[in-house]
């Protein structure tokens, strides 16, 4: 860098004339070789940082002062960034209808799915399945089914609906499923009861659904519970651990729409159940952005964005939902030097590839979306602009000619530019 500099200043100092100059004239050639040195050092350390140096320059490098450098037709986006927050989303209380004391609990950040163990009360297992539908009531067959009599009153014809099931043809006399006899109270009576359990209904489809995907067989899958049903279920009790009823609690199983990751124990061994033993989230990481309510027009659902992660790796992200309600700021809407800050709405992104954030499960991030977008147009770099004394901005041509041009979008270190002068391939000077 010394022998650069010391080049430079040496031809300076060739040009000059033989006779001194006025003291004048001296300081502002001082000036003007100092500048020469300066331009030269800004050169040979952009040299050093890689930003063009060994004698050529990179794709990204900026032209340098007095190139000439061609007018490009180009698409120029604008891209903006927000800051975020990389998670699970938020934790929800998991519906748990057991009752008793909370005898085991799995570590926070487990991942369940369908057929694990969730917690264990009074050393019973609640078991994950999938579905929308809560479990609100037992289900199984009405203790006289399940000794193989059908119960007094019932019709002798079941319009084949359980043919080929294991079921008992019902005696006549009985209402039809699913009409008034078929309707008792949720969890079902005990035994000697006369009234039916109740053994239909799309929550009974759901289960059985949740059954088959386990690899339970010898029953079909619809809103009947029956006895095929049933034997399958004493296989699955087996399996657990449980007294082989036939019969699933109400406290047996928790729906969930999908996989879920344990979230953090609201209570402690020895404890008895409460609203909040244990929360859940989804498996798949999110950022969560609040965004501004005044310009958040960029946020529409599918809308293609970049995450930044916490070490710089960059992954694709799609907004998957806004928010509809917006957010005060906290404070008051203050800043404390009297600029009022908007209100935000939150909206969030989805990572579409999981695998690609890595090993990172929260944590600051940065989400950036293109505000503006202008595709094949002339451009420049910006630093080929010159300011015109009559006002607005300029381009020079390679014979040193200056022409008027109209700014418009300035994007990654390049400016769209109009002009009648202007044409693509055109080559401009970047002034020195």
């Amino acid at each position: 860098m010394t022998e650069t500099v010391t080049q430079a200043a040496d031809a300076v100092g060739a040009a000059a004339p033989p006779a001194p100059p006025p003291r004048g004239r001296y300081r502002r050639r001082a000036v003007l070789i100092g500048t020469a040195v300066v331009v030269v050092a800004a050169v040979a350390a952009a040299g050093a940082l890689g930003l063009g140096g060994g004698g050529a320059e990179g794709p990204g490098a900026p032209p340098r002062a007095g190139s000439l450098v061609p007018v490009t037709r180009t698409t120029l986006t604008e891209r903006t960034s927000v800051d975020g927050r990389l998670g699970f989303g938020a934790e929800l209380p998991l519906p748990i209808k057991a009752q008793g004391t909370v005898t085991w609990l799995p570590e926070a950040g487990t991942t369940a799915e369908r057929g694990d163990e969730l917690l264990r009360v009074d050393d019973r297992p609640v078991t994950l399945l999938y579905g929308a539908l809560p479990m609100y009531r037992d289900l199984g067959l009405a203790p006289q089914e399940e000794d193989g009599e059908a119960p007094a009153g019932r019709p002798a014809d079941d319009g084949g609906r359980n043919e080929g099931k294991g079921t008992s043809p019902t005696p006549s006399g009985s209402p039809a499923p699913g009409g008034a006899g078929d309707r008792g109270t949720a969890g079902g009576t005990g035994a000697g009861s006369t009234a039916p359990r109740v053994t239909r209904g799309m929550d009974v489809m759901q289960f059985e659904t949740n059954l088959a995907a386990l690899g339970y067989t010898g029953f079909t899958v619809d809103e009947t519970f029956t006895r095929g049903t049933a034997e399958a279920v004493k296989r699955w009790q087996k399996t657990l651990g449980l007294p082989r009823t036939g019969t699933v609690g109400v406290g047996d199983v928790v729906y969930a729409a999908g996989r879920v990751r344990i979230g953090p124990a609201g209570t402690r061994l020895g404890q008895a159940v409460g609203e909040n033993t244990l929360t859940y989230t989804g498996t798949a990481r999110k950022v969560v952005v609040d965004a501004s309510a005044t310009d958040a027009a960029w946020a529409l659902r599918g809308a293609a964005v970049t995450v930044k992660l916490p070490d710089g790796a960059a992954v694709k992200g799609e907004v998957v939902s806004v928010g509809r309600q917006a957010t005060a700021p906290e404070g008051g809407g203050g800043d404390g030097g009297g600029a009022e800050r908007p209100a935000t709405v939150p909206v969030t992104v989805g990572i579409k590839d999981q695998k690609s954030a890595g090993r990172w499960e929260s944590g600051p991030v940065t989400v950036e979306y293109v505000g503006r977008e202008v595709a094949k147009v002339l451009s420049v770099p910006v630093s080929a602009l010159v300011a015109l004394a009559e006002g607005g901005h300029g381009l020079e041509t390679a014979d040193g000619r200056f022409v008027t041009v109209r700014t418009g979008l300035f994007a990654d270190g390049r400016v769209e530019v109009a002009g009648p002068a202007v044409r693509e391939g055109m080559k401009v000077r970047i002034p020195e």
